[in-house]
């Protein structure tokens, strides 16, 4: 059994005020959690290049990002300082799903222990996003392979508010987004599928929720199947709303993988947000997923 393939970019890390609320750290301790498992590869991810991101973003968004030259209200938006180091990570972490995207063309599956900022619209970030990686990913599959449908599995707690909006015209993705209905962003997109839940909704709730809604995704046909596994749904997240157990977050994953891999559809993990204190919980609520999809998804 070989094993299989994770990208990671936590080595370049990029400086925050101190308090700040962003878990930089939990991409690191995510990677080390997994780094005894003999199912894993790491591999360090490349740099995405700006020919990557112009498929997707408004060249004069990525200039001025890469350049410094965003205003001071864009950079708030996006919730970070400004800093070539933050460049980096985002080219970095934009890399690491194209990579991953490769991979599960070729072998079924591709994860990355970064990526799903789902928040980044066209021309403009926000909540701890720069570039939207899947949307990228989608557009050089489009162009590079040939690929013509795909979906997105958004289960993040936030809704996949940038990702919603960069494809609500395109008919060939579809867009499914579980998310608290009060939580950021507060000024909602229009997904294929968007299903809200009330404050503190837990597990028995949820997954029924979840298992009525992937009928929809599987009928679309996608042949490319992009899961943003956020665990920001579990009861201890700062930021979450929801009241999902470890064992409601493990069946959620389970349902997803399982079912993309009975239609042998290749499928992309990438890991979201993720705001539990202690953040221990956040980070073996990630490696729970991949745990999961390394059972799931061996490659022989």
């Amino acid at each position: 059994m070989c094993a299989l393939t994770l990208f990671y970019c936590d080595d370049r890390e990029f400086p925050l005020p101190n308090h700040h609320k962003f878990p930089l750290a939990k991409y690191r301790l995510l990677r080390e959690a997994l780094s005894e498992d003999v199912r894993f590869r790491f591999v360090r991810s490349p740099l995405a290049g700006r020919e990557d991101i112009v498929r997707i973003h408004q060249l004069e968004y990525v200039d001025k990002f890469l350049e410094g030259r965003l205003s001071a209200q864009a950079m708030r938006r996006i919730g970070f300082p400004w800093s070539p180091e933050l460049v980096t990570r985002t080219l970095a972490s934009t890399g690491g799903t194209l990579l991953a995207t490769e991979a599960a063309l070729a072998y079924g599956f591709g994860g990355t222990l970064a990526g799903g900022t789902h928040h980044a619209f066209r021309g403009e970030g926000a909540g701890f996003c720069v570039f939207n990686d899947i949307a990228v990913a989608i557009a050089w599959a489009k162009e590079r392979r040939g690929l013509r449908t795909f979906a997105v599995i958004d289960l993040d707690v936030h809704q996949g508010d940038g990702t919603a909006s960069i494809f609500q015209a395109d008919p060939f993705v579809f867009t499914l987004s579980i998310h608290a209905a009060r939580n950021f962003p507060f000024r909602k997109q229009k997904s294929v599928l968007d299903i809200e839940l009330a404050d503190g909704a837990g597990d028995d709730e949820y997954l029924a929720r979840l298992r009525g809604a992937l009928p929809h995704v599987w009928s679309f046909e996608p042949e490319l199947v992009f899961f943003q596994a956020g665990v920001d749904a579990l009861a201890t997240d700062r930021l979450g709303r929801l009241a999902l157990t470890p064992e409601g977050l493990a069946c959620r994953d389970r349902i997803v993988i399982s079912q993309t891999r009975q239609r042998q559809t290749p499928l992309v993990i990438t890991i979201g947000g993720g705001y539990s204190d202690p953040i221990e919980k956040t980070v073996a609520a990630h490696a729970q997923t991949f745990r999961i999809a390394a059972a799931l998804c061996a490659i022989e």
